[in-house]
Formats: C-alpha cells, sequence, structure tokens
C-alpha cells in the first residue's frame, strides 16, 4: 500500500481512523459495534456521516466488515481478513518497535521479471513489496532487511514463474550503508517522524478534538500509518539523529495519557452486541466466496 499525499501530510484517511478504531474497540473482544457508535466517533474526529457511512460500505464490499442487523440496528463486526490486518498493526505498534536493533545481516531479495502486458500485475506487486516493507535497489530487484515470506506477495497474481526470492548476506566489496540509502528515501521516511514529533510534541495538539477518545483515535492512525511505511532497517544503518526512537517514545507516552478517559468515553458511546459463533462463521465464509 502506498501513502497518498494525505497520509504523508498526517491526516488519515477514514478508513484508517475505521481500522484504528475497530482495532481498538473491537477486535479480541467478541462484539460487533452498531453503525451509529461508529457514525458518532468518527464525527468527532471531523468526519462526516457520508464519508463514513460510504467507506463503511466500500470496506464490507472489500471483505473487511460484516454486518448484522438486530431490529432497526446495524452492528459491524470483522472478518477473517479484516482481523489478519489489525493483528498486523497491533504486531508492528506494541512488539517490533520503529527501529530494527536485533538485525542478524540477513536479508530478503526477490527478483521478477514480467512480461510488458502484465502492467496491472507489476503495479500490484510493487505496491505489496512496498508494503512489506521492500525497497527497489535496481530494475526488478527488491530488498527487505527481514525474512519475508514471499507466499503473500504473489497470491493470486499467477507470476510465481516470474519471480525468484533469496535470503542473502551483503559480502565485500558492497557498502551497506550505500544500500540502504540507494534503496530507501531515508529523508523521506525521517521526515514523517519529524512531523508527527512536531504535531504531537511538546503541548501541540492537531485540530483539538474534542475528547481523549477522538485524541488517542487520531494519535493511533497517524502513528500507525507512519511505520507501515517504515521498511524498519537496521538501526546501524541508519543517521545519528534518526528521529524514530523519540516519535515512538512520544506515541506511547500519549496512548498512556489518553487510555483511561478514551476508554471512559467508548463505554458510554459504544453499543456493542456480542458475536456468537455463527456469526464469526458467517462472516469468515463471506469471506472466502465473496
Amino acid at each position: 500500500m502506498e501513502a497518498d499525499a494525505a497520509e504523508f501530510n498526517g491526516a488519515p484517511r477514514p478508513q484508517a481512523l475505521l481500522l484504528t478504531f475497530f482495532g481498538g474497540y473491537v477486535l479480541g473482544r467478541g462484539v460487533r459495534v452498531a453503525t451509529a457508535s461508529v457514525l458518532d466517533v468518527l464525527h468527532r474526529v471531523g468526519v462526516s456521516e457520508h464519508a463514513t457511512r460510504s467507506t463503511l460500505s466500500r470496506m464490507a464490499r472489500r471483505g473487511l466488515l460484516h454486518r448484522t442487523r438486530r431490529g432497526r440496528k446495524v452492528y459491524l463486526g470483522l472478518t477473517s481478513r479484516s482481523r489478519d490486518i489489525l493483528h498486523d498493526g497491533e504486531i508492528r505498534i506494541w512488539r517490533l518497535g520503529a527501529v530494527n536493533t536485533h538485525w542478524d545481516g540477513t536479508w530478503t531479495v526477490l527478483g521478477f521479471s514480467m512480461p510488458e502486458s502484465w502492467q496491472r500485475q507489476r503495479h500490484v506487486l510493487r505496491s505489496r513489496l512496498l508494503w512489506a516493507g521492500f525497497g527497489s535497489l535496481q530494475g526488478g530487484l527488491w530488498i527487505a532487511p527481514s525474512t519475508v515470506d514471499a507466499g503473500p506477495l504473489i497470491e493470486g497474481l499467477e507470476a510465481a514463474e516470474h519471480v525468484k526470492v533469496f535470503q542473502a548476506r551483503a559480502m565485500p566489496p558492497t557498502d551497506v550503508a550505500d544500500l540502504v540509502h540507494d534503496a530507501w528515501d531515508l529523508d523521506l521516511l525521517a521526515a514523517r517522524y519529524r512531523r508527527f514529533l512536531a504535531r504531537w510534541g511538546t503541548g501541540a495538539r492537531p485540530a483539538d478534538p474534542p475528547d481523549s477518545l477522538a485524541r488517542q483515535l487520531l494519535l493511533q492512525a497517524e502513528w500507525l500509518q507512519i511505520i507501515r511505511q517504515d521498511p524498519r532497517l537496521p538501526q546501524q544503518h541508519l543517521p545519528a539523529d534518526w528521529p524514530a526512537e523519540q516519535a515512538q517514545r512520544l506515541f506511547r507516552a500519549l496512548y498512556a495519557d489518553f487510555e483511561p478517559a478514551a476508554r471512559e468515553a467508548a463505554a458510554d458511546v459504544l453499543d456493542t452486541i456480542a458475536e456468537d459463533r455463527g456469526d464469526r462463521e458467517e462472516a469468515a465464509n463471506s469471506w472466502a466466496t465473496g
């Protein structure tokens, strides 16, 4: 997934905000949440009802949400696909950290060569490679500073025979620092962290959201989109003033500061129902067949 201009400027799109909301208040809780509650929460961060409804409909069509009607109310729950995405976000935020401090020197190297007529296939593969933390070294040669499962990268692309994947270590005369600078735009990566620090640090708050629930939602959505665009390059090959760890400390401190009041506000506003086994099976089947 490539960043668009809105994301780079620190303004999360409605889908990013919705996924963050579902990750915080639905994932792992065995519940579905009323559409009216979702509209209320998104209104607090400045998203219109029309934009929220349109995004929810699009997410349902893409197999990210499952709808259940109870009387006159519609409740929204997660699918297997959205759970996978949200679990990935949890891991990136709370387990991996913003900087790779335990790199063992192993690179995943992926090369591909596709027919000229396969423009869509190339575009989809490149987008997936960027999402997975790869950088383009030259032509169809991409590298990532970690072990990456290539299966999801080529799933559904009919491109397996055109893709070769290896694990490798750099050998002389290769300079790894030069390799990193060639494959990734370090200035762009650092600018995202510095913009986050400027927006949230030293008492700054973007657009004065009305309460801690809204502030926490904006904070986490912005942070998640930054780290999802960061390949977590090895610490020893980053500039000495790399801002990621400072930004991460700020994020975690503010998140903890907002948490008690955010949970209290959520308890007041969220209308939920329990998700039973039948609901979960229906959601899984709707994704598998849809």
